[in-house]
């Protein structure tokens, strides 16, 4: 049976047996009836059968199929589809993230800290399909990678596409948050947030820190912070020319993690958010998961279902069929009475 697909009114089916029926009843009451014999029936053994004694049962079969579809079509088929309105707003969430060079640390073992960070923000718009989530990406400038969206595959697809060099390099965390506020401006959502996520401290950028963060808490924004990296010295690859050949190699340097704590707890204190630190990818994922349940909306929804009524080519091709199976008894075409 087809998805979506009913009878109105079943019962009616029942019905639809009578036709098969009748067709039964009148092959068997042929074959049981007497025949006659004639003293020259011999003459006519060499004889085939004639086109109307093969047609004869052709009245009685269309009749038959036609009371059967028109019971079917009584019987109200239809094909519904499944709608659903949502009655409540849930969350517009901005992510943004840090692409800067300090993002290819490799103290998330074995990816860099961008890499793993990608993956967990996949994770996290997975989780949501119902909220609008956008994303903004900052180094020495921000940039929007995709506005706010319910449309996840086409998020997901600009969030594969963040890498390193899209931007001057540095860490303008202020300009960062100032473009996610942009992007929720106009926004009806009943709870509104940014996710920083950021290895690094602030220098570069238009805008400070503190003032973006008092713009949030102006427009009702809570801002979670998230310092991603291990503390002290890690691994950072950096490419360097060989000054005899020219060629350009990776090679692995160890530099100071520069995650400015305190700043990030100041952004979040100031706009109602939280401050959490993500040493490894597991942290990272737990991270991202509280705060997939701490910002849950309650999204109410109305389904309902609309029916179209499919009889109409059924009745037709009963009344084609009835029709055509008077016209054939009309024209001579028909059992004899036993």
């Amino acid at each position: 049976m087809m998805e979506g697909f009913r009878f109105q009114e079943p019962l009616w089916l029942w019905a639809a047996l009578a036709g098969p029926i009748a067709v039964a009843a009148t092959l068997l009451r042929e074959r049981g009836g007497k025949a006659l014999l004639f003293p020259s029936a011999s003459r006519l053994a060499g004889r085939g059968v004639g086109w109307r004694a093969r047609l004869r049962h052709l009245p009685t079969l269309c009749a038959a199929v036609g009371l059967a579809l028109g019971a079917v079509a009584q019987a109200r088929p239809q094909q519904g589809s499944e709608r659903e309105d949502v009655t409540t707003q849930g969350v517009d969430i901005v992510v943004a993230l840090d692409v800067s060079g300090s993002m290819a640390a490799r103290d998330f073992k074995p990816r860099n800290r961008l890499t793993v960070a990608k993956d967990v923000v996949a994770d996290f718009v997975r989780r949501r399909p119902r909220d609008r989530i956008g994303l903004v990406v900052f180094a020495g400038r921000s940039l929007t990678q995709a506005p706010p969206t319910t449309d996840s595959a086409i998020l997901l697809h600009q969030l594969e596409a963040v890498d390193f060099q899209m931007l001057p390099d540095g860490t303008a965390i202020g300009s960062g948050l100032a473009t996610s506020l942009t992007r929720l401006r106009r926004s009806e959502a009943k709870s509104r947030i940014v996710v920083l996520v950021t290895d690094g401290a602030n220098n570069r950028g238009e805008i400070d820190p503190e003032t973006a963060a008092d713009l949030a808490r102006a427009m009702g924004v809570r801002v979670y912070t998230i310092g991603v990296g291990r503390k002290g010295q890690v691994e950072m690859p950096v490419q360097v020319r060989d000054p005899r050949s020219g060629q350009v190699r990776e090679q692995v340097v160890m530099q100071e993690s520069e995650l400015d704590e305190e700043l990030l707890r100041e952004i979040a204190s100031r706009t109602g958010g939280e401050f959490f630190r993500a040493q490894d990818s597991e942290e990272l994922t737990s991270i991202f998961g509280l705060i997939d349940r701490l910002e849950r909306s309650e999204i109410r929804f109305r389904s309902y279902t609309r029916y179209r009524e499919l009889y109409h080519p059924v009745l037709q091709a009963a009344a084609a069929l009835l029709a055509l199976g008077g016209t054939l008894w009309l024209a001579g075409l028909r059992v004899a009475p036993a």
